[in-house]
């Protein structure tokens, strides 16, 4: 039985505890916050677990085999760093940390003290993304052509970080998850509407060293919410929106046919496709359910994580390389 302490209990560490203490082969035993009326909320559905306001006493605690993390960016290094140090196996909220060094510091802490290091990018273990990866990888869209994503919605406005790392992050995880080829360089714009406060609006381009280009729109400041994913292949093309109840994912018989024969120079070069569409069955599990059973799975018999630090570093350096391209108005930049 992996014993979980969690650190932050404020908009998603409910959904992490309910999870863990569901979960097969885990038991939340204490949960710190800085705000004691939310302890006083989880006292009253969880009368059994441990509330303290000092996550010192969850790193001191010889009896926590792991630490799960949910608390503000700023603080993911020192937290995931500090419970390493203790022995403990660490989740930590996504992004895994503010910046590439203190990423890769986590990363060679790990492998250091031997504990399993995984980050909570919880789209990658949806049924939906699962499905589109498999699709990708038995190579049913044919060559990828694109990969186009709009995560808009009104609010939740953040105060320490802007909408790329909020929102962004999380198509850049399945983005990173499902593609077999990996981005090398990034142009963001972006602008913030209200003064002295992060990018609330932002649009991100990703260029491959392949024939393929991907797109992630990010807003804070829409009337409507929205959650599309369109990938396009040479051969079909896929339609991913989160906010389906039941047929998330769409598939698309159709495409563009180029022609080379040299009888065709003088005609019209592209012919269009158009079959069927079909919508595969989706395993009803709740995403936050796969991964604490993942981790749980990694923890018992050393295995390494899907999301694991490498994959979270990833991501923050891609968003780092569109940081540094949005203070340059767009300017195209490598990613490392």
């Amino acid at each position: 039985m992996i014993r979980v302490g969690v650190i932050g209990y404020g908009y998603w560490g409910p959904n992490l505890v309910r999870n863990f203490m569901e979960a097969p082969g885990s038991t939340v035993v204490s949960v710190c916050d800085l705000r004691s009326e939310r302890l006083v909320q989880l006292k009253a559905r969880y009368p059994t677990i441990k509330t303290v306001t000092d996550c010192q006493t969850l790193f001191a605690d010889p009896t926590i085999d792991a630490i799960v993390i949910a608390t503000p960016v700023s603080s993911h290094f020192e937290l995931a760093r500090a419970a390493l140090e203790a022995g403990k196996h660490v989740l930590v909220e996504k992004p895994l940390a503010a910046t590439s060094a203190q990423s890769i510091q986590l990363i060679e802490k790990a492998a250091c003290r031997k504990r399993v290091l995984m980050v909570d990018h919880t789209f990658v273990y949806t049924s939906a993304v699962r499905k589109i990866r498999e699709l990708i990888t038995d190579n049913a869209l044919g060559d990828i052509y694109y990969y186009d994503a709009v995560r808009v919605n009104l609010g939740l406005f953040q105060h320490d970080v802007n909408v790329i790392w909020d929102l962004a992050i999380h198509d850049l995880s399945i983005m990173d998850y499902v593609l077999p080829t990996k981005a090398t360089a990034v142009s963001a714009t972006g602008i913030s509407h209200i003064p002295g406060q992060p990018e609330n609006v932002a649009y991100i381009t990703l260029f491959f060293d392949n024939p393929q280009i991907a797109h992630v729109h990010v807003n804070w400041l829409t009337p409507v919410k929205v959650r599309h994913t369109l990938i396009g292949g040479s051969d079909k093309m896929i339609l991913y929106d989160d906010l389906e109840p039941s047929e998330k994912v769409k598939i698309y018989d159709k495409g563009i046919t180029v022609s080379q024969s040299p009888e065709a120079v003088y005609e019209m070069l592209v012919s269009y496709r158009s079959g069927d569409m079909w919508a595969p069955r989706l395993d009803a599990t709740e995403a936050l359910q796969t991964e604490a059973l993942h981790f749980i799975d990694c923890i018992n018999n050393n295995k390494q994580p899907e999301t694991d630090g490498e994959a979270g570093l990833r991501l923050v350096r891609i968003v780092e390389a569109a940081e540094k391209s949005l203070r340059a108005r767009g300017q195209l930049v490598e990613i490392n």
